[in-house]
């Protein structure tokens, strides 16, 4: 098989939101060993998420789990016990990051905390996500993605554009705060292991959920901090067009400049309206966008999203579509690029799964294996890594150690 591009880095996962599975996702498919601790009989929270394989819930078939744990070594472990806890450690000793995502008193608490892990292993990443970081005020609020989402400035901002400016803030669908900040986890813990390489030793790394979407924000954030301007959706949003409805769904163009504007009129079939006085500049279209859209919609009805995209960008108009989930796996680019790979697993057979966002020369992306089933490889791990026996297997079991 060919070589990949983590293959001798060993991940230990302790995480029960998305955000930490995440980002040991990208490490597992980047080549790294992860193993994944779940609780034992409760398993990862993700199991119980839908949507699942046929709408029939099984803590195996949950979409979220199977597509967050692709390429994982999965465990069941009670790190609360004191037997939990020795193993554990017997863990972190042969692992090069630990990824966490509990509240910030829980490691301390269990004695696993970062001052305590580094004696028995120095060259230790640990990588603790939390909804604000392990200091400051907030530090042992709770927080759910709706929260992260606008704590992080993120829902003042949505939706966006002149035709929704007097609806409330929205969240978008889905958990996106917690794969930007997997995103960022997994970001932070390759700078680590690369000062690692230089320095010998490992190092804390602090994730803030809130911050990490408060990054992505960064020109926002600044204007407000320096020029004392608050931006809102009113402001945020394009003055006319934007997402509009079409004939089979929605399509997505911007016209700012005044060719770019000529050129859509002239798409249109030159109508009259658009020749009206109110439309002859930018401040005019910018003050009339609600009207605009309304003139627009009426013509965008009759057309497809897919006709509007090619023959709009041909004609110079910056249109794009905005694609349904059977869009995109139905899409004969996305086909071509391969990016939806068939992963057999042994609940649910042969399911596609989105890959990854890009593509290596000499350390390609692959399938190891599936997400785990719960507890599948306690006997690997703790048998023959650990060296425990089958006996002491089927006593820790018995304990509710594993």
């Amino acid at each position: 098989m060919p070589k990949r591009a983590l293959a001798s880095i060993k991940v230990l996962e302790l995480c029960h939101d998305v955000a930490g599975s995440y980002s040991t996702k990208l490490l597992a498919d980047l080549g790294a060993e992860v193993i994944k601790v779940e609780r034992p009989g409760h398993g990862d929270a993700a199991r119980n998420s839908p949507p699942f394989f046929h709408d029939i819930p099984d803590p195996d078939k949950s979409g979220l789990f199977l597509y967050l744990n692709t390429n994982k070594l999965g465990i069941t472990l009670n790190v609360t016990t004191a037997t939990g806890k020795d193993i554990f450690q017997e863990l972190v000793k042969q692992s090069d990051v630990l990824v966490e995502d509990n509240p910030p008193q829980y490691m301390t608490e269990q004695g696993l905390d970062y001052d305590s892990l580094k004696e028995l292993n120095p060259r230790l990443v640990m990588a603790s996500i939390t909804p604000f970081g392990q200091t400051g005020p907030y530090r042992d609020y709770k927080a759910y993605p709706l929260n992260i989402f606008h704590c992080g400035g993120e829902g003042y901002l949505t939706p966006g554009g002149v035709e929704n400016i007097g609806r409330p803030p929205l969240k978008v669908g889905g958990f996106l705060t917690e794969y930007d900040s997997g995103l960022s986890a997994a970001i932070a813990i390759l700078a680590a292991l690369y000062w690692r390489r230089k320095s010998g030793i490992g190092q804390r790394i602090d994730i803030s959920k809130q911050e990490s979407l408060m990054a992505l924000n960064r020109l926002d954030m600044v204007r407000s901090a320096n020029e004392g301007e608050v931006i809102t959706r009113a402001k945020q949003g394009v003055p006319y067009g934007g997402a509009l409805p079409c004939k089979d769904g929605y399509t997505v163009f911007i016209t700012w400049e005044s060719v770019q504007w000529d050129r859509l009129v002239k798409f249109m079939g030159d109508p009259e309206w658009a020749h009206d006085e109110k439309f002859k500049d930018y401040a005019g279209r910018y003050k009339h966008g609600e009207l605009i859209n309304a003139l627009l919609t009426e013509w965008l009805v009759n057309h497809n999203k897919e006709d509007l995209y090619h023959q709009g960008q041909a004609a110079g108009v910056p249109f794009a579509m905005v694609y349904s989930s059977k869009d995109l796996v139905d899409s004969e680019h996305l086909t071509a690029r391969e990016f939806f790979a068939e992963i057999n697993h042994p609940k649910t057979g042969r399911v596609k799964y989105p890959s990854a966002p890009y593509k290596f020369s000499e350390t390609p992306w692959q399938v190891t294996r599936p997400a785990p089933l719960l507890g599948e490889h306690n006997e690997e791990i703790f048998t023959r890594r650990l060296e425990h026996s089958r006996e002491e297997l089927a006593k820790l079991g018995a304990a509710g150690v594993i």
